[in-house]
């Protein structure tokens, strides 16, 4: 059922096909130019709760400072010209996204460093964790789904299902902990529990201390993907097509490969890319768990600090990872659908 509405919702977001008069390249680019436009509307939709979000949230001045707000004349001053608090509401949010427009989204509050400067390190970090739990995630979901399926029935697929199932319903903080109490402290002690990143070094410098973070997004993550993969080759393998060449003589192997896997495909590039824009999100507690220096610990120590500059940009950063990933999950979802090619070229 899953693949199935996975599989209509492609098909209803592919461009129509191009009419007389207009050519495939014109369709194309009129049905990109109408999704990225629907990108930058929710953006800037985003970009609004955002600001208000945090606008919402009282002084920021007695916030940051605390009972030092009263004492402390000139960094309360300084602080409300920081961020414009003596402006209106509405000039506050266009000048906050003018400047992140430009690539000046403000200067931090917590450490007086602009906010571009600070984040940088941090995203790529979190790009690079991320990327290699995808490298991890994707063909091991493709391969036990395919054994499940192909196991469907039997003792095999009824183990993975309930394994499955199990690591489906730990929470990714559980799965760090379990994973920390194994391989770092209890029984093993063969992994460093936390990132070890020295001297400034980019965390991936120190392989096996990433081991641990990377795991636990893959558990996280893989048990969901592999069940929605599951179901979409169980309901191609009883599809008449498949029947057919099966009676025709094609060995099962062959069938799974060319046929089941081909037509899962595209459900899996859409829960892939849900599954890898909550990472962009999910990412925050994996990351303070193992001191990961990624924008995930960034944005809980902005918070703590009350560093409202560096709050609206890192949501504002998990947004577009977000609306980025399923844009282009909607691009190769057209591309693997053959109807959809067709109906474009004609």
């Amino acid at each position: 059922m899953a693949a199935t509405e996975a599989t209509l919702d492609a098909q209803k977001s592919a461009p129509p096909a191009a009419p007389a008069g207009r050519s495939p390249v014109a369709a194309w680019s009129l049905w990109l130019a109408r999704r990225l436009g629907l990108a930058a509307l929710t953006l800037w939709l985003v970009s609004v709760l955002v600001f208000l979000a945090t606008a919402a949230l009282g002084d920021p001045v007695r916030a940051i400072l605390g009972k030092e707000a009263e004492t402390s004349q000139g960094r309360a001053n300084q602080i409300r010209e920081q961020l414009h608090l003596d402006d209106s509401l509405w000039d506050r949010y266009w000048h906050w996204l003018g400047g992140l427009l430009t690539g000046d989204p403000g200067t931090s509050v917590a450490n007086g460093l602009p906010v571009s400067e600070l984040i940088s390190d941090r995203v790529l970090n979190s790009a690079v964790l991320v990327a290699a739990a995808a490298v991890i995630i994707i063909p091991v979901s493709f391969g036990v789904a395919l054994l499940s399926a192909r196991l469907r029935g039997r003792k095999g697929d009824t183990a993975i299902q309930v394994v499955l199932l199990t690591l489906a319903g730990l929470p990714e903080f559980i799965v760090g902990i379990v994973l920390v109490a194994v391989f770092s402290t209890v029984v093993f002690h063969a992994l460093p529990a936390v990132t070890i990143s020295a001297g400034g070094e980019a965390p991936w410098t120190q392989p096996a201390s990433m081991i641990l973070p990377v795991l636990t997004l893959v558990i996280a993550v893989a048990p969901y993907v592999i069940r929605i993969m599951r179901s979409t080759l169980l309901e191609v393998l009883d599809s008449d097509y498949v029947e057919l060449a099966r009676l025709k003589g094609v060995p099962e192997k062959v069938v799974l490969r060319r046929h089941a896997l081909r037509n899962a495909i595209v459900p899996g590039i859409q829960v892939i890319a849900l599954q890898l824009a909550w990472l962009a999100g999910g990412i925050v507690i994996v990351e303070y768990l193992f001191s990961y220096p990624g924008m995930g610990a960034s944005l809980v120590d902005s918070v703590r600090n009350s560093d409202i500059p560096m709050v609206q940009v890192l949501a504002m950063i998990i947004a577009a990872v977000y609306v980025i990933v399923n844009l282009v999950a909607d691009v190769l979802s057209i591309l693997f659908t053959p109807r959809e090619r067709t109906a474009i070229s004609s």
